[in-house]
């Protein structure tokens, strides 16, 4: 069988690729738009979620003649990903897999909005450089939920303008607008608007703090304060698609045979996807994409939202899709799947996982009842979107930081509005501290977060068969208020007892049987009247 050619510029725009059905490619003259937007991040989701977005917007400014613009990515962590985008010509695959109305959608394009990938870890002047550049309109992130955060070392750097890069997103967006101020003198029309894409509450509000914290730690000059309030919006935004990344095995074969060529970024993503951002017209006008694919504001809403309120949306989304997540996929792998699609064809992970979302997270919720159920509806058919892969244990990175995100707030509001802490939640932590321990065995995977090895070491010359051992791993667990912000008993009185009850029986009865008796036992009290 003949080797396969790598994706790249001059292979998409020959004429056997120009002229597919199969293969929805970008037209020649996307390659000359000018770049428009600095992107922090390569990984799958925003490949996936707003480069789509800019490439739907860019294809509509080619037909009308007006505006369009490309994307430079830049990568933070020493990722191979920035070599390959650059090897590529920035150019990669995304396969839409799901299901519309009930019918089966696929489709393949070649995403062609990436003009070129940059390292901050080796090329950060290249870098300041884009800083200098008149056609910058925007600037989007995704650098998860431990990217906004203040770091002192940056913080307390001596000549913090050389840093070479800056340790912290924060810190680089800082200098990065510094230097754009500078070069313009603080014209007006230098401004950018910056979309903060992390799963963080008021995630612009965060980051536009952080940038000012900054720049006052760095004695920087009033005017550019000034600058950036007049000038630099920095909107709350609420993303919304689920891009599992590449496909791997069988899956992986099937996409690269039927395009024909070698792409080493090649992405999967839903159908679905939203994007709200909390803005005003004057904000949707510096939008390029908005108009393109403008949705409007209901809970069954897609495309792009431009609201003067986003809460309803962030709630919906982060407690119920990200949050049930969160709880559940350590129970859903414990069970034995690998996947959220094998999870919900699980009755036993599927039950516990619709059980945590109707009976304890929408619940909790402070939006219209309907509206959220309508969501978890929708939210519990993409779970059961059988083209997607999207793994497990690929969802446990940064495990830990996700929980207070996203699964503190429900147990919060569930006990403040029952009087009892959420018994489903609880079974769902309780699995993640048996998850950690089988991890830090190294035997069967691990998972990628920073904190799992404080977890797994509770476990440390613990007799199981005790039940005051188990009791004491939950209870430290519970009470790590650096994680949590608040002992998790302050928040839910007896949140820990709960899981001290779950953990027991996950260790002496082994996972599906302590879930089944959970979901068992719910059912009993719920049939007997009880609830």
């Amino acid at each position: 069988m003949p080797e396969r050619p790598q994706l790249n510029r001059e292979l998409i725009l020959s004429d056997e690729q120009q002229q597919r059905d199969d293969l929805r490619t970008p037209p020649p003259e996307v390659f000359d738009l000018p770049e428009t937007i600095l992107q922090f991040g390569t990984g799958a989701f925003l490949r996936g979620f707003t480069d789509v977005f800019v490439d739907r917007a860019n294809r509509k400014a080619l037909e009308t003649g007006e505006g369009g613009g490309r994307v430079v990515i830049v990568g933070s962590t020493g990722s191979p990903r920035v070599d390959r985008l650059n090897e590529q010509d920035g150019l990669y695959t995304l396969g839409v897999q799901g299901l519309d109305d009930g019918e089966a959608v696929q489709r393949r394009q070649v995403i062609a909005v990436v003009s070129r990938a940059i390292s901050s870890v080796t090329d950060w002047g290249d870098v300041l450089a884009l800083a200098e550049r008149d056609a910058l309109e925007l600037i989007v992130s995704n650098t998860t939920e431990v990217g906004i955060t203040f770091n002192e070392d940056d913080a307390d750097a001596e000549d913090p303008l050389d840093l070479d890069p800056p340790e912290s997103f924060p810190g680089k967006l800082t200098a990065f607008l510094y230097r754009r101020a500078e070069t313009f003198d603080y014209d007006e029309d230098a401004g950018v608007v910056i979309l903060p894409c992390e799963l963080v509450e008021d995630n612009g509000d965060e980051l536009r703090d952080l940038v000012f914290r900054l720049a006052e730690r760095w004695d920087l000059p009033d005017r550019f304060a000034e600058w950036l309030r007049a000038n630099c919006p920095f909107p709350n935004t609420l993303v919304d698609r689920i891009v599992p990344g590449t496909p791997e095995g069988e899956k992986r074969a099937a996409h690269d045979d039927a395009p024909g060529y070698e792409d080493d970024l090649l992405i999967e993503a839903e159908t679905y996807r939203l994007w709200a951002i909390e803005g005003d017209d004057a904000l949707r006008e510096r939008l390029p994409f908005a108009e393109e694919d403008f949705a409007e504001a209901d809970g069954g809403a897609e495309g792009i939202v431009v609201t003067p309120h986003i809460e309803p949306f962030r709630q919906r989304k982060v407690r119920i899709l990200n949050g049930a997540h969160t709880t559940c996929v350590p129970a859903a792998y414990l069970c034995g799947n690998e996947t959220i699609y094998e999870a919900m064809q699980d009755e036993l992970a599927s039950g516990f996982i619709e059980t945590v979302m109707r009976s304890e997270i929408v619940p909790s919720l402070d939006v219209d009842s309907a509206s959220a159920e309508r969501f978890a509806d929708a939210v519990l058919e993409r779970f059961r979107n059988p083209y997607l892969e999207h793994r497990l244990l690929d969802i446990t990175l940064h495990h830990t930081t996700k929980i207070e995100a996203r699964v503190v707030p429900t147990i919060r509001r569930y006990d403040e509005k029952h009087d009892e802490p959420p018994s489903s939640v609880a079974l769902g932590f309780a699995c993640y501290l048996l998850l950690v321990r089988e991890s830090e065995g190294g035997e069967r995977f691990t998972i990628k977060d920073d904190h799992a090895d404080f977890f797994a070491g509770l476990w440390d010359g613990l007799d199981e068969d005790r039940a005051d051992s188990i009791k004491a791993v939950a209870d430290v667990a519970c009470e790590a208020e650096r994680f949590w912000g608040n002992a998790l008993d302050e928040i839910a009185p007896g949140f820990s007892d709960e899981v001290t009850r779950h953990l027991q029986r996950l260790v002496a009865d082994g996972p599906r049987e302590a879930i089944e008796a959970h979901l068992s036992a719910g059912a009993r009290v719920s049939a007997g009247g009880m609830e």
